[in-house]
């Protein structure tokens, strides 16, 4: 498999360079031309069908109806941490001159300082959701926390501080902005101001705070990191698993955000050298492994369907399983579920994965952010992690003969 999931990997590379990392979004459509002429309807309920119609439709209207491609700081931090890997295994500069391109765009594509005071990014469009409405730009802490990892890896590769400090600065917009306590919680919110509680969401800024903390010996961070972890920790279920979060209709469980739960408290346990996450991350990896998958390797969407089909549960799956689980049964799970999706996702002719199979019905729509920047970065992950794997067998067999 190894030889063609790299050709794969640098065809899904290939075609984001085409496009120069610019492209459709399944939340864009409060983009569209249509409301520069009225803008206040992006709020409301006009605005809310209208983002979910364009997310929904299998036929891609984004260009009779004016919405054009861009770059997502997200989608790009995935990029880099992926161009990263590649160029770990390869040690083609070329890679690396990409990510730092990258790097130099997200620096200047920081949301406005000036507010915000601290390191932090938001998506490039207005986003109309049931719980709130985030206008573009807006930072929240999971674009923040993902290119926040992009910029420290970077850094630490190219030993330049314009790419460290802005990293390390966003700890600071978390704790400054996103900590708060509300309905008795103690939490990291998604985006400022809003009171909504996300395991995922928190528990990726309690990951971030403490990997931070860390490197700069914060102690008042670590405790922070560590109370809003264990609030996180009081809600899992007897059985291991997560709910999505606290209102009525976050009460799902779904295969990515399990993932980001468990990859975010690995982080944060190997940051802060602690084992009293140990015990909750093995339940939760019991229960991602047993419900999640079936035998077939097909990643579920929820714990108790798997439809809709989807890469961004099979990207979080390379990473929750090698980086949390590392165990050869684990790596076999993870080459199960790379094939599936190929065989059953991948469109050879584009190079690209569909966004998402349903049971009767496929949406092709090519979504850089969503689908694309977590394949690629996941498989270049999956082919350095092999790779690895090779070079340490070779170097146990030359020094036992």
């Amino acid at each position: 498999m190894s030889r063609s999931l790299k050709k794969i990997t640098e065809k899904i590379l290939s075609s984001a360079q085409k496009n120069d990392f610019a492209g459709q979004d399944p939340f864009d459509g409060l983009n569209s031309r249509f409301f520069s002429w009225f803008p206040k309807l992006k709020k409301g309920l006009v605005g809310l069908v209208w983002t979910q119609v364009n997310k929904r439709s299998i036929i891609n209207l984004r260009s009779s109806l004016g919405i054009p491609m861009g770059r997502n700081p997200k989608g790009i931090g995935l990029f880099i941490l992926g161009l990263l890997e590649d160029y770990q295994r390869t040690k083609d500069t070329g890679y690396l001159n990409e990510a730092v391109s990258l790097a130099d765009w997200l620096l200047a594509e920081q949301s406005d300082k000036s507010q915000w005071k601290h390191a932090c990014w938001g998506y490039h469009f207005d986003w109309n959701a049931r719980a709130f409405f985030v206008p573009k730009g807006k930072p929240n802490i999971i674009t923040t926390i993902y290119v926040a990892q992009a910029l420290y890896a970077l850094s630490q590769v190219t030993r330049n501080e314009k790419y460290r400090e802005p990293a390390l600065d966003a700890a600071h917009f978390i704790v400054n902005t996103l900590h708060c306590q509300h309905d008795g919680r103690e939490f990291f919110a998604y985006i400022p101001g809003e009171t909504a509680f996300v395991h995922n969401a928190s528990l990726w800024g309690a990951a971030w705070v403490g990997f931070v903390a860390n490197i700069t010996d914060n102690e008042k961070y670590k405790e922070i990191a560590l109370t809003v972890a264990h609030q996180s920790i009081k809600e899992q279920g007897s059985d291991g698993s997560w709910v999505y979060g606290s209102r009525h209709h976050h009460q799902f469980i779904d295969g990515f955000h399990t993932g980001y739960n468990l990859e975010a408290l690995d982080v944060l346990r190997k940051a802060l050298q602690t084992k009293e996450f140990d015990s909750a991350i093995d339940k939760g990896l019991a229960f991602y492994k047993l419900h999640l998958f079936d035998d077939d390797g097909t990643a579920k969407y929820y714990s108790n369907n798997k439809y809709p089909l989807d890469m961004h549960c099979v990207s979080q799956a390379i990473f929750t399983l090698l980086r949390v689980g590392g165990t050869s049964e684990c790596l076999l799970l993870v080459d199960k579920i790379i094939n599936k999706s190929i065989t059953s996702m991948y469109l050879p002719a584009s190079g690209n994965f569909v966004y998402q199979k349903q049971k009767h019905f496929t949406n092709k729509i090519n979504y850089i952010r969503w689908t694309q920047s977590w394949v690629y970065y996941s498989f270049a992950y999956y082919n350095n992690f092999t790779a690895k794997q090779v070079k340490l067998a070779e170097f146990e067999r030359s020094k036992a003969n």
